[in-house]
């Protein structure tokens, strides 16, 4: 039998080539994953710089085709990144500014309305035969100053989430400025040194700032479709600052998860504060559908569009990336498909 061998197999020691093969494979897929799990490890400890500097790239990528716009108007690339930055910051306090003012000037009403609310579901329980809420808000005014301390022993934590932000804010901005400045180089630098031909790693790289571009295209169109829709109801309903909630919620779109959120909380205080409980219901009602079922519905069609991939495709990628990477695999599954 050992004559009928072949030469690959008597090399393998009778192991069949196909086998071989496989094993070889699958050795190397094996020394892939652990290879991913430790960068992933490896990121989760740096998060602190990897965090702004991600953000960083994804707004240069985005944003950079702006300066070089403004370069071929013969504005210094340097100058052209300072005004690209400072619009991308003045937007973002803009948007601040909306949501706090919108808050802190409807508070006393908002304050005022809550307790009716509280009062209104005191009643309720009442008519149901369970009317400890009243011994509860008892309870809980006895239990005010324990609640003070807990609160004031609660700013060291938040004194600290403070400062950890503005390092992410001042960190994300600088670097943001240089990749606007010196986008074209870092360009070439990625194509020379990626291990493939600089042809070939040009137009992957190029491809993939293009696929971010066209991603927050698409989230453009869902957050103003969102926007639409819930300044809509405002207005239906008679909330006023209905402009406002638009802007917030078409900005806050582009957060994943947690904008969505943040804008519809910031509708129903409005509502709360100007209309009462029932418009607020009414306005979480229609946020909550917007920033799920009804985006659900168009996202993968609009994702699907703008970066010419199945909307199957894209809902099950981006739905994997973000149980396995969370906010970051959000943002950057569909694109980097």
């Amino acid at each position: 039998m050992a004559a009928n061998m072949t030469p690959e197999q008597d090399a393998g020691l009778g192991i069949p080539l196909w086998l071989r093969r496989m094993g070889y494979s699958s050795w190397l897929l094996v020394g892939f994953v652990l290879i991913t799990i430790g960068a992933i490890w490896l990121l989760g400890q740096t998060s602190t710089i990897v965090g702004p500097v991600l953000v960083a790239a994804v707004l240069g990528a985005v944003a950079g085709p702006a300066v070089g716009r403004l370069e071929h108007h013969r504005i210094p690339r340097i100058g052209g990144a300072i005004l690209v930055l400072l619009g991308l910051v003045a937007i973002g306090a803009l948007i601040v500014y909306l949501v706090f003012a919108g808050i802190t000037g409807q508070a006393d009403d908002i304050s005022a309305k809550l307790n009716q609310a509280l009062e209104k579901i005191r009643v309720w329980f009442a008519d149901l035969g369970a009317d400890d809420t009243q011994q509860a808000k008892e309870n809980v005014q006895n239990s005010a100053p324990e609640i003070k301390d807990t609160l004031l022993n609660g700013v060291t934590t938040g004194i600290s989430g403070l400062s950890s932000l503005l390092f992410f804010l001042g960190m994300a901005t600088l670097s943001t400025l240089f990749v606007l400045k010196d986008g074209p180089v870092m360009h070439r630098f990625i194509d020379r040194h990626l291990g493939v031909p600089v042809p070939i790693a040009h137009i992957v790289t190029t491809n993939v700032a293009q696929s971010l571009r066209s991603y927050f295209l698409g989230v453009s169109i869902i957050a103003g479709f969102n926007a639409v829709l819930i300044g809509i109801a405002a207005v239906v309903i008679g909330v006023p600052l209905a402009g406002t909630i638009a802007v917030v919620t078409f900005v806050a779109a582009f957060v994943p998860f947690v904008g969505a959120w943040v804008a519809g909380a910031f509708a129903v205080l409005i509502a709360l504060g100007t209309q009462g409980t029932d418009a607020a219901v009414v306005m979480a009602v229609v946020s909550l559908l917007a920033n799920s079922v009804l985006q659900q519905m168009i996202q993968p069609l609009v994702m699907g569009a703008t970066l010419g991939l199945n909307p199957l495709v894209v809902l099950v990628v981006t739905i994997g990336a973000g149980a396995l990477f969370g906010m970051v695999g959000l943002t950057l599954a569909a694109p980097l498909t």
